[in-house]
């Protein structure tokens, strides 16, 4: 089987909520979603997709996905889909670094092979555990009675586990984190993420100022030390995200006993071959994760589930439901929540079918 012809789609995502905010000022109402189609000499199509949470989060930005696809995308025809590890060799040989770019392609790749050998990716990824896996929902930033009313909002669709965007000023975010947790019930996780928007003297107050509470810390400032700094001042949950982009890190991490759980972003890894790298070692150390990613719709969100229903559910903190987020579906049979839990599908590959009219007409047509 040899890779015949990749096509590359634009799609825009409207939020359901009309906005997403977080550390900084950051915000963002339309999320720009490149979908990477790659087709087979043997008539077998697999689809992937890539949606970079604006310029301003990660070293990823969607105009530079697309860029980089077609810089990337006419050095892999003729490659066979199915030999993953040689893909990414030659990805990387090609292409150094952005991961990003890469994430799409070999996503698209794990769809034709489970296509190709008639099961869901899941079962290459490991297999099932369990009838489905838990669900977190991010809370934007806003006022914290405005985020309390939003968990109450979502508790009531069966979300039992939350991830409060903070990062801002700290006594609002003390706040923040003082007024949801105590509508919480006991066995709800809250989490509340700083996206690195602390100064380490703002995240050492904030955690001091919550030290009572039940709540995960999640990634409080911009740099590896200044987390290391705070997570050896406090007895929190600790979770590391931004700073994690590669096994070095991962495992130097452990080794510094800098954090109790990860989020695994797939296309900050390169996809799902180098995210399941990551998530298997996670699993032989004992380091709980969150399985995500930037951000996407229906296929990025086919992409985690498979990857998180496979993932032992005591080592899986959480993980999202992305489409739920946006209001334009893109492809059909992608996974959709249930009382804050979602299942993979048990179709060949990634169980997706492109909805061709919300792709519209092919930006790039490389063979």
């Amino acid at each position: 089987m040899k890779i015949r012809r990749i096509q590359v789609f634009q799609v825009d995502l409207p939020l359901v909520e009309g906005s997403y905010r977080w550390s900084g000022g950051k915000s963002v109402e339309v999320f720009d979603s490149t979908v990477v189609r790659v087709e087979t000499d043997e008539g077998i199509t697999g689809h992937g997709e890539v949606c970079p949470l604006g310029p301003f989060y990660l070293p990823a930005y969607p105009a530079g996905a697309r860029t980089g696809i077609a810089e990337l995308a006419p050095q892999l025809i003729g490659e066979d889909p199915r030999e993953l590890l040689k893909l990414n060799q030659k990805m990387d040989a090609c292409l150094k670094g952005h991961p990003y770019v890469k994430s799409a392609i070999d996503i698209a790749c794990w769809d034709i092979l489970g296509q190709s050998c008639g099961v869901p990716v899941s079962t290459l990824l490991g297999g099932c555990h369990g009838e489905d896996f838990v669900l977190y929902r991010a809370i934007s930033q806003e006022d914290p009675q405005a985020m309390r009313d939003k968990v109450e909002q979502y508790r009531q669709q069966g979300y039992t586990r939350f991830q409060l965007k903070v990062g801002g000023d700290p006594d609002v975010d003390i706040e923040r984190i003082h007024t949801v947790r105590e509508m919480l019930q006991p066995t709800d996780l809250l989490i509340a993420d700083a996206n690195t928007g602390w100064s380490q003297h703002s995240a050492m107050r904030v955690v001091r100022a919550v030290r009572d509470l039940d709540v995960t810390i999640e990634q409080p400032c911009e740099s590896y030390q200044e987390c290391l700094a705070v997570r050896r001042s406090t007895d929190h949950p600790f979770v590391l995200d931004e700073v994690i982009d590669g096994i070095e890190i991962l495992m130097r991490a452990h080794c510094d006993l800098a954090m109790d759980a990860v989020n695994i972003k797939i296309s900050k890894f390169g996809g799902l071959t180098r995210a399941r790298q990551a998530r298997d070692l996670c699993i032989e150390m004992g380091i709980a994760m969150t399985i995500e990613d930037s951000w996407g719709g229906d296929i990025v969100t086919a992409a985690i589930s498979h990857l998180a229903h496979s993932t032992p559910p005591q080592l899986l903190l959480t993980a999202t439901d992305f489409n739920s987020y946006v209001t334009v579906p893109i492809a059909d049979g992608a996974p959709q929540r249930v009382d804050g839990r979602m299942a993979a599908s048990k179709q060949p590959g990634l169980g997706i079918t492109p909805i061709e009219s919300a792709l519209g007409d092919p930006i790039l047509n490389l063979e």
